[in-house]
């Protein structure tokens, strides 16, 4: 049995989550219906993350075992040419035995689009949370330091998947603001709805994440961003490793898994990305 690893990109509106539940649209269910159907395989897919209904993707990791001895790259044609519209398989290939998307890996970054303009985008209504008051980026800066490295993060984890330790490492933390139109050398006024610098990102990398991990950082960070809560509220939730000492957890559609990390087949113990920002379906 072959051993496969695909990366695809997902737009997760329309399903009840990664996981499979029945009587319920799921991407793991798409996936593998449409598996079943180019290689006569009841095949069980696993997914780097479980994300939940109304998340995203750009860079999700699945592998699994077949005995279709089709090329890889075939295979991704084939899919991309079944699966719905709002999936997509960006690439396709034999991953070494023992490869498990989940298990194997050792970092994973996801991003949180905010829109603090004074009107809604209508066209980014189900990528990015709209805020309703502008959104002090460098406060939530500041606030988000304490969060980095290695710290029990219980604080920020809902319930509904037990871990054995709420122990996890953050690497990264970024809050940054997109630039505006003219800012950015394009248009006279920055006219275009979508390019205002109304666009703010936060970028988590960690080792691991807890359940609805990041959208409770984002919701307690955009406290800070909003006024509502000083500057050191998030190290203060984070201290009491207490739920409801952290802020609330910012909407599902907002975050988008961006990429996960493996470590090399041989060498070193240093990870190896698996981002695919920008890339686009195959053809």
């Amino acid at each position: 049995m072959r051993t496969i690893k695909l990366v695809l990109a997902y737009d997760g509106s329309a399903y009840a989550g990664w996981q499979f539940q029945p009587g319920q649209p799921t991407l793991q269910a798409a996936l593998e219906r449409t598996l079943e159907k180019i290689t006569g395989e009841t095949i069980r897919v696993v997914a780097s993350g479980r994300t939940d209904a109304g998340v995203h993707a750009l860079g999700q990791v699945v592998s699994f075992h077949t005995a279709s001895r089709l090329p890889a790259d075939v295979l991704a044609r084939a899919l991309n040419a079944e699966l719905p519209r709002d999936m997509a398989i960006l690439s396709a290939a034999d991953a070494p035995p023992g490869f498990n998307a989940r298990q194997s890996a050792c970092r994973k970054r996801y991003r949180y689009v905010l829109h603090d303009g004074p009107l809604p985008n209508v066209f980014e209504r189900g990528y990015a949370w709209h805020c309703h008051s502008r959104l002090d980026v460098p406060a939530m800066q500041r606030a988000a330091r304490p969060l980095l490295g290695r710290h029990d993060f219980a604080s920020f984890e809902t319930s509904g998947s037990p871990r054995e330790t709420t122990v996890r490492t953050v690497f990264a933390l970024d809050v940054s603001r997109d630039a505006s139109r003219d800012e950015a050398g394009g248009g006279e006024n920055g006219s275009d709805i979508s390019d205002r610098g109304d666009r703010v990102r936060v970028e988590i990398e960690a080792d691991g994440f807890l359940y609805n991990m990041v959208r409770s950082i984002v919701g307690t960070l955009v406290e800070v961003g909003r006024g509502a809560r000083p500057e050191t509220f998030a190290g203060e939730a984070l201290a009491a490793a207490d739920r409801r000492r952290a802020g609330p957890k910012a909407p599902a559609h907002g975050l988008f898994l961006l990429q996960v990390e493996y470590p090399p087949e041989q060498g070193n113990d240093e990870c190896q990305s698996t981002n695919v920002e920008g890339m686009t379906k195959p053809e």
